[in-house]
């Protein structure tokens, strides 16, 4: 996987709520886990922007509803620094759910995606309005 390019603050624990950004079938994510990571004993796992996270599907097609998906994280509300000097933040948390091989469900992202995301994901970057 790509390496980031900016100092991002993981701020999105087990529980957290996101919405769905593509039109896949699903709305509402709760996340159940973090992708790759390592934390120690009692400690929550915690995702940004960029990450890959295991979540469960919590409103939206009655066939998806309850299904455990992989998703990319493409925005979040906390801001984080770019090595630029800039500090970017967005109006909610969004995310768009991917395959195993890291290729969407969906056929179009409805909201931009953040350029972290973007460089580690280039086929969400290709269906997305916009990449900030």
């Amino acid at each position: 996987m790509k390496s980031v390019k900016a100092h991002i603050v993981r701020t999105l624990t087990t529980g957290t709520y996101l919405k769905c950004d593509d039109n896949s079938g699903a709305k509402i994510l709760m996340i159940i886990g973090v992708q790759r990571y390592k934390g120690v004993r009692g400690r929550y796992p915690k995702a940004g922007v960029g990450d890959v996270v295991i979540c469960s599907v919590k409103k939206g097609d009655p066939k998806m509803v309850g299904t455990v998906v992989k998703a990319v994280i493409t925005r979040q509300r906390k801001e984080y620094r770019r090595f630029s000097g800039y500090r970017v933040s967005f109006e909610d948390n969004a995310a768009v759910v991917i395959n195993e091989e890291g290729i969407p469900v969906g056929t179009e992202v409805k909201g931009v995606v953040a350029r972290e995301a973007a460089e580690r994901f280039p086929k969400v970057a290709g269906i997305a309005q916009g990449v900030v």
